[in-house]
């Protein structure tokens, strides 16, 4: 891992504590290695906003390309946050106007909550599109997660989302559209990929707007597409960086909603993702609200499995590789004249 903890931002001690080597910026100081600067955007809500921080950093630090990788979390001051959560990015967050002073190599921007029914009504539109017209002429490559995804594909293509029946969560096969594309280098044909959405965008639309799509799944959509350039914008649709518990704390919580009275239905399990063994038990205690919260809390968890993450380390890799290239050929492009700007890598010849 060449993950440089550059900051006191707690996610670099958790990684440090779960196993994973990190560079002190002493030690990055005296290594004479390139160096990628990415910032991440992290606009999801105060109760998961800590675990995707972790989640992306720890997939940027899998990485295995020669290089040290500096990650800069910050958000948007239009987002509704706690006090605390508000202290928090205050004290180990970055600005974004100091970013776009430094300078960045790429960027990741998350998901958020959403409470209105078009995208562009929510609060945080402007802000995130102060920072997407900035990254669109000083990044290598943007990578975008869920909402994210949505709302740049409106805002670059007019792409509307649509609503789905029910929500589509659980964990689902999808199977590798594009195998010449370097996003799919060295990734197995067929791959899971967890999804939680209310909304949709189809391989229909996407093609329609002269994206191309990566990788897809018959039961839960498109996961993976590229902008019309190949590389600039990549939009993850389901979400690669969940831990394995990921959506079982959101069962949870929507168990909790109903046990409260919050919801009128008990929730759909997340498709593809209980286990037969772990459904008995929370069949046993479904009516028997405090001993299923409790159950869901503690024993499930170990029925679990995680059959995504290794797919996911292997596309980001890939994802830093490119921009690992993207870089070195703006910063040489004077001695390569025959270098294409619209498919510097290639990728149509």
């Amino acid at each position: 891992m060449t993950l440089v903890a550059h900051s006191d931002l707690p996610t670099f001690a958790h990684l440090r504590d779960h196993g994973h080597e990190l560079l002190s910026l002493e030690r990055a100081k005296h290594q004479d290695i390139r160096e990628l600067h990415i910032g991440f955007l992290n606009m999801m809500p105060d109760a998961a906003l800590q675990a995707t921080e972790r989640q992306f950093i720890r997939l940027v630090g899998s990485c295995n390309r020669i290089a040290q990788f500096f990650v800069y979390p910050f958000s948007l001051p239009s987002l509704t946050r706690s006090a605390e959560t508000g202290d928090y990015i205050e004290k180990y967050y970055s600005r974004f106007e100091d970013l776009r002073e430094q300078g960045l190599d790429a960027l990741v921007i998350t998901g958020a909550n959403v409470a209105n029914p078009h995208l562009d009504q929510e609060p945080f539109w402007e802000p995130l599109l102060d920072v997407v017209r900035w990254a669109d002429e000083n990044v290598a490559s943007t990578l975008c997660s869920c909402l994210a995804t949505h709302a740049l594909l409106k805002y670059s293509h007019g792409i509307e989302r649509q609503p789905l029946p029910n929500k589509r969560w659980g964990v689902y096969s999808h199977r590798v559209c594009a195998p010449d594309h370097p996003l799919n280098r060295d990734v197995n044909t067929r791959y899971d990929v967890p999804h939680s959405r209310y909304n949709d965008i189809s391989r229909a639309q996407l093609e329609a707007a002269g994206l191309r799509v990566l990788a897809e799944s018959a039961e839960g959509g498109v996961h993976l597409a590229v902008s019309p350039d190949q590389v600039r914008v990549v939009y993850f649709q389901g979400h690669p960086e969940y831990d394995h518990n990921s959506l079982l704390k959101e069962f949870r919580r929507e168990v909790r909603r109903f046990a409260a009275g919050e919801r009128e239905t008990f929730p759909l399990y997340p498709e593809n993702f209980f286990p037969e063994e772990a459904r008995c038990l929370i069949e046993s205690v479904r009516n028997d609200p405090d001993a299923l919260i409790d159950l869901l809390g503690n024993e499930i968890e170990q029925h679990l499995d995680n059959t995504w993450g290794d797919t996911a380390k292997a596309i980001v890799n890939n994802w830093l590789g490119i921009v690992y290239q993207l870089t070195n050929l703006e910063r040489t492009e004077q001695f390569m004249p025959g270098i294409d700007p619209d498919d510097p890598l290639n990728l149509r010849t």
